[in-house]
């Protein structure tokens, strides 16, 4: 595998891609305030009449995260459509949904998931046809083995886990927050089916190729597309599977394995978390700049 290459300034190579497919939450912000650096290569990218598909593991529609990312400064000058896992997810919630109730797990501010949708979020481990989950009730406060219980008593009744957020973890401010990733690597662990739509699976990125069509008007050649991010499961397996080439953005969630003891982002080390992976990038960048 050929080492990464470092990467100053995305406008270094602007002029290769004709497409950005670019991860949110840890490359252009962390929950409680955005990346300027990030927002302005992004916006100077947009200007130059190149289209910035932002795609996100978030369970929340797209339109949620419009606003979130106005909420923390961030505005559609920096990019031209949105796509969410939660977009991707609801068409098996809708299909799911035909065959009983859900046990929904997960806080409020992700119910905007089931708008529109007839699904009836009455179950509960004993009596659901499916469970859909998109997180922890109080991710800073819940512990993951108060879930083992209810989780265990689902995975022997034989009912699936649909898992709107894919990400194990992201992390907000200071803190490391477990996403719903997480729970559902548990219920497989108890022999529970989980299906997913988000990073790195194809119907998110269908998605987005779908947005990406309509704002061009064409169909965009995946070796003119960039794809950047900051998570090895979701992001960097997602653009490896699509085969597009990858910004990995070094510095969120990996840092510690990147980083050498002198504090500087390390190539090398990154090159051999790659590999243990079985995973590749082209380009690395400590931020999105």
């Amino acid at each position: 595998m050929t080492t990464p290459q470092l990467l100053s300034h995305l406008s270094d190579v602007a002029d290769q891609y004709d497409a950005v497919f670019c991860d949110i939450w840890g490359v252009i912000h962390n929950g409680k305030w955005h990346f300027p650096e990030a927002y302005a290569a992004l916006k100077a990218f947009k200007a130059s009449g190149k289209p910035v598909v932002l795609i996100s593991n978030s369970p929340r529609p797209w339109d949620g995260l419009q606003k979130q990312l106005a909420d923390l400064g961030v505005h559609d000058d920096a990019f031209s459509a949105i796509v969410s896992s939660g977009d991707a997810t609801r068409t098996f919630l809708t299909e799911y949904a035909l065959q009983g109730s859900a046990w929904v797990i997960g806080p409020d501010r992700d119910l905007p998931l089931y708008e529109g949708l007839n699904v009836n979020r009455s179950g509960t481990p004993e009596s659901a046809a499916f469970i859909s989950c998109t997180g922890l009730f109080d991710d800073e406060n819940d512990t993951l083995e108060q879930y083992h219980a209810d989780l265990k008593a689902a995975a022997a009744r034989g009912i699936p886990m649909i898992c709107a957020n894919p990400d194990r973890i992201v992390q907000r401010g200071d803190q490391i927050i477990y996403c719903a990733g997480t729970l559902a690597d548990i219920y497989m662990t108890f022999g529970g089916e989980v299906i997913m739509a988000g990073k790195p699976y194809p119907p998110i990125y269908d998605l987005c190729y779908r947005a990406l069509d309509s704002l061009t008007g064409k169909a965009v050649d995946k070796s003119r597309i960039l794809a950047i991010g900051d998570g090895l499961p979701t992001d960097v397996l997602g653009a490896n599977g699509q085969g597009l080439d990858l910004l990995f953005i070094a510095a969120g969630i990996h840092a510690a394995e990147a980083t050498g003891e002198d504090g500087v982002l390390d190539p090398n080390l990154l090159t051999a978390v790659l590999v243990a992976q079985n995973a590749q990038a082209k380009y690395i960048a400590g931020a999105l700049a």
